[in-house]
């Protein structure tokens, strides 16, 4: 057995650790804690698919001038949903810009043009850069919780880090009628080429399943959040088409010629679909 055999083997038998399951004279309660976070949102650690081909996650840690770094991510995931964003040029540089169109459940759209993701024609195949690709990229959130911690992070996939995740769904959850709360997972890095640039896609592997008392733990911990994530992402509903209408002086979409590109100027929305933290 590899060096890299022996540790996962190693982590399986640790066991997970659930927030307040371990508690310790050192801990603060909910009560301690409540008069700090009056008036506070709470974020997620949000976490990408690293650019270049890179092998490494990068992890916002205590200090934000010094994140960490590590090639695996495990823990569980206990909650995903689609998410769709726009921005012109096709920059996707959502460090760098705020998208013109957004949706946090890849269902409805808000911005420009906004409306249904399904027949939207910034979301179909062949409208991206260099007539590749869709001028609307989709991604996918997932909220993980690692073993010990009391807050979940937010690892967003890229479109080409879709489609491992689904099969990966398919082949261990859906074709075992499995949530994905009940087991741990790791999630990897490997690169990949397009013929030009390296780029890095997700890697997804299971690690154990939970059972009896600690799958009765982590399920009722899990629906706690879902209903709390699922509240807040509709919150943003009503939030969202404020910020639209304030700006609805915008010039509107021009036709695409045949064989041409998307290209909209515009000062950019105030719409943050998915670089906002949700309160935990």
């Amino acid at each position: 057995m590899n060096d890299q055999m022996m540790e996962m083997v190693n982590d399986t038998q640790k066991g997970f650790i659930l927030p307040g399951m371990e508690a310790t004279s050192g801990d603060f309660t909910q009560d301690e804690l409540a008069d700090d976070m009056v008036g506070l949102q709470l974020s997620f650690p949000r976490i990408k698919i690293p650019a270049g081909g890179v092998l490494q996650f990068e992890i916002p840690g205590d200090n934000p001038e010094e994140p960490n770094y590590t090639k695996y991510i495990e823990g569980v995931i206990l909650h995903s949903h689609n998410t769709n964003a726009y921005w012109p040029d096709g920059s996707y540089d959502e460090d760098q810009a705020n998208p013109l169109c957004s949706s946090s459940d890849g269902v409805t759209g808000f911005g420009d043009p906004g409306g249904a993701c399904a027949v939207c024609p910034l979301n179909q195949w062949g409208t991206g850069e260099n007539s590749k690709g869709k001028a609307c990229k989709n991604m996918r959130q997932l909220y993980i919780l690692r073993s010990g911690e009391y807050m979940p992070i937010q690892l967003t996939l890229s479109p080409t880090s879709i489609r491992p995740y689904n099969e990966f769904f398919n082949m261990v959850f859906a074709a075992h009628r499995r949530a994905t709360f009940g087991s741990v997972v790791r999630i990897g890095l490997k690169r990949m080429n397009n013929g030009k640039d390296d780029y890095s896609v997700a890697t997804f592997q299971k690690l154990n399943d939970f059972t009896g008392e600690e799958l009765a733990n982590i399920r009722a911990y899990a629906a706690g959040f879902k209903e709390q994530i699922k509240y807040m992402l509709s919150q943003r509903v009503p939030e969202t088409e404020a910020a639209v209408e304030e700006y609805s002086d915008l010039e509107p979409l021009s036709p695409v010629s045949e064989g041409g590109s998307f290209s909209v100027q515009s000062p950019g929305l105030p719409i943050d679909g998915e670089r906002e933290g949700l309160p935990a």
